[in-house]
């Protein structure tokens, strides 16, 4: 079955069987940023952005995602490199497996809400775990980019 939808602002086709799920036809087509983690829609490793949101990857049918955009970090690689400046800063990025998902996720909350509260930034952020961190340095990293304090 052929999925259409807009990948990163290009427009693509995937080839799927009846069934996939999102986070593997992504992965079988190259992006390997988008990670498995529990694949119980648990962890958020495999967070991208459709339409906007953030959204589990590997519980989304792709079937359902036609005429979609779906972006992944590859199209927010400058964004996410400055992120990751401030997550180094915090000591919120150690092993990295989730930092994909989660600079996809500050990005989405700064699109929605560029002023964010502290607990606003903490509701945001708690479907993407870290076992390297916790949430507390990555919140404090994500309230200081967002603030433009370095």
């Amino acid at each position: 079955m052929e999925v259409k939808f807009n990948l990163n602002g290009l427009d693509v086709i995937y080839h799927i069987q009846p069934g996939e799920y999102l986070l593997d036809s992504l992965r079988n087509n190259g992006v390997k940023s988008v990670k498995k983690g529990c694949n119980a829609s648990a962890c958020g490793a495999c967070t991208v952005l459709v339409n906007g949101k953030p959204t589990l990857s590997c519980s989304v049918l792709t079937a359902s995602i036609e005429g979609k955009k779906v972006m992944t970090v590859e199209s927010i690689q400058e964004e996410a490199g400055e992120l990751s400046e401030y997550f180094a800063k915090e000591g919120a990025d150690q092993c990295g497996y989730c930092s994909a998902a989660l600079a996809l996720v500050v990005h989405a909350l700064k699109e929605e809400n560029p002023h964010p509260t502290r607990e606003e930034i903490d509701d945001y952020l708690v479907g993407n775990l870290c076992r390297c961190t916790g949430l507390q340095s990555q919140g404090n990293a994500v309230e200081k980019y967002l603030g433009g304090k370095k």
